[in-house]
C-alpha cells in the first residue's frame, strides 16, 4: 500500500510539472526571443536616428561614435545613399535575430544579434525550471512517504487488533490516528471487541453456572436412578421414577433460567405458586444426605403461602442453601416460611459456626468463599433471586440465617400508552 500511495503521489506531481513546466517552458521561450528581437530593433532605431542628424548636417557617419551606442557582441550596418557601407562590430555568421531601421533620407541599418544568446538564455531557463521541478518531486516524494506511513501504519495496526479478535483476544485497545475515517472503523473494532468479550464472559460465567449447579442434582438424580435398578418392588419403582421426573423438570427449569440470565439478567417468568410445595420437595430430597451425615432437616412457619417467581428457580435457590448448610454447617438444619408485608420470606438456618465476621455480604460475590468452595453458587442463586423479582439477603451471620425475598403480588401488566391527536 505504501508503494502504491507513493507512486500515485508521484504520478500525479510528474503530471502536473509536465503540464505546467512545458508550458512555462514555451512562454518563457517566446519571451526571450521577443524580447531580443525587440532589443536590436530599439537599437537599429536609435542608430538610424544618428545617422539621419549627421545626413542632415552634411556630416560623414563616425563609427567609432556609433559603435558606442551598439551593444556587446551586435553587429550593424549602415547604408546611406551615396556613401560607402559602414559595418560596426565583428560579422555574425550563424543564425541571427536582425532588427532593421530606416530613416527619411534614405539610410538603412540593420543590427543583428547571434541566435546562440538567445539559446543560452533559454537553456539558463528550463535549468531553473529543471531544478525547481526536481524540487517539487523531492518535496512530493517526501510528503508522499510521510502520508503513506501515516496511513499505512493505522491500517496495519487495525488488522493486527483484527487479528487478535479473530485469535480470542477481545481487548480493546481504544488507540485513535486523528483520520476520521480510520477513526471510525477503529470506534467499530473496539466496540466489537468489547462486545466480543461481554459475549465470552457472559458464555465462561454460564458454563460455571451450569456446572455448578447442575452437579449435585445430577447426583442425586444418579442415585435415583441406581435405586430404581436395583429394586424389584414396583411401587418404588414408580416413586423414585416420579420423583426422578421431577427433578428432570426442575434441572430442565434452571438450565433454561441460567441460559436466559445470561442474555439478559431482567428476564423472568414469574408466576404465582405454592411455596410449601417448594420447602417439602427440597425436604424430602435433601433428608436422606442430611441422614446420612447424622444430622436433620426440619420445615416450620406459616403455612399456605403463595409467592410470586419461577418455581424452579426458587427450588434451585433453596437447594443451594440447603447443600451450603450440609457442606459448611452444623447441627439441625431449619428452614422457615414467614409473611412480611406483601413480601413472602422463606430463611434457612442452621446450627453451625456461621459466616466469617471479614466476609459479611460480601458471601454473594463471585469467587468469595470462607470454606475453600468455588465462590459460584450463592451468587447464582442471588442472580436467580433477582431475576424473579425477589433477593436473597445474609439476615444473620452467626449462627447463619438466609433469607429469600419473594413478592406475593404478581406485576401489573403494563398498560398501553393512549395516543393523543
Amino acid at each position: 500500500m505504501r508503494r502504491r500511495l507513493i507512486q500515485s503521489t508521484l504520478a500525479v506531481v510528474l503530471v502536473v510539472i509536465a503540464v505546467f513546466g512545458v508550458s512555462l517552458v514555451i512562454v518563457e521561450t517566446r519571451t526571450i526571443t521577443s524580447s531580443a528581437q525587440d532589443r536590436v530593433e530599439s537599437e537599429a532605431l536609435r542608430l538610424v536616428g544618428v545617422v539621419e542628424s549627421n545626413v542632415l548636417e552634411n556630416q560623414p557617419t563616425d563609427p567609432a561614435a556609433l559603435a558606442e551606442l551598439l551593444d556587446a557582441g551586435h553587429f550593424a550596418r549602415i547604408t546611406v545613399p551615396g556613401q560607402p557601407d559602414v559595418e560596426i562590430g565583428a560579422s555574425i555568421p550563424d543564425s541571427v535575430v536582425r532588427g532593421t531601421a530606416r530613416g527619411e533620407q534614405g539610410e538603412i541599418v540593420v543590427v543583428e544579434e547571434a541566435r546562440s544568446t538567445v539559446t543560452r538564455e533559454v537553456v539558463r531557463t528550463l535549468a531553473v525550471v529543471g531544478a525547481v521541478a526536481l524540487l517539487a518531486v523531492v518535496a512530493a516524494v517526501l510528503l508522499a512517504v510521510r502520508q503513506a506511513n501515516r496511513l499505512a501504519s493505522p491500517l496495519t495496526d487495525l488488522a493486527e487488533t483484527a487479528e487478535r479478535l479473530g485469535s480470542g483476544d477481545p481487548r480493546p485497545r481504544h488507540k485513535r490516528y486523528g483520520v476520521p475515517e480510520l477513526d471510525r472503523v477503529a470506534d467499530v473494532l473496539d466496540s466489537s471487541a468489547e462486545r466480543i468479550g461481554r459475549m465470552l464472559t457472559a458464555e465462561r460465567r454460564l458454563a460455571a453456572d451450569a456446572s455448578h449447579q447442575l452437579r449435585t442434582p445430577l447426583t442425586a438424580l444418579s442415585m435415583r436412578l441406581e435405586e430404581i435398578t436395583v429394586t424389584d418392588d414396583l411401587e418404588t419403582v414408580r416413586e423414585e421414577a416420579t420423583i426422578a421426573l421431577t427433578q428432570v423438570e426442575r434441572l430442565t427449569d434452571v438450565v433454561q433460567r441460567l441460559l436466559t440470565n445470561s442474555r439478559d439478567p431482567r428476564t423472568g417468568s414469574a408466576v404465582p405458586f405454592d411455596l410449601d410445595e417448594v420447602v417439602k420437595q427440597q425436604v424430602e430430597e435433601w433428608r436422606p444426605a442430611y441422614r446420612s451425615a447424622g444430622r436433620a432437616i426440619v420445615r416450620s412457619g406459616k403455612q399456605g403461602v403463595r409467592a410470586v417467581g419461577t418455581p424452579g428457580a426458587v427450588s434451585q435457590v433453596l437447594a443451594t442453601l440447603v447443600e451450603n448448610a450440609l457442606m459448611h454447617g452444623g447441627g439441625t438444619v431449619a428452614l422457615r416460611t414467614r409473611v412480611a408485608g406483601n413480601q413472602a420470606v422463606l430463611e434457612v438456618t442452621d446450627e453451625g459456626p456461621g459466616v466469617p465476621p471479614d466476609l459479611g455480604n460480601r458471601i454473594f460475590e463471585r469467587a468469595i468463599s470462607g470454606r475453600n468452595s468455588t465462590g459460584i453458587g450463592l451468587a447464582v442463586a442471588r442472580d436467580l433471586a433477582e431475576a424473579d423479582g425477589g433477593r436473597l439477603e445474609l439476615l444473620q451471620a452467626q449462627p447463619p440465617v438466609f433469607a429469600v425475598f419473594l413478592s406475593r403480588t404478581a406485576p401489573e401488566p403494563a398498560q398501553p400508552q393512549k395516543t393523543v391527536r
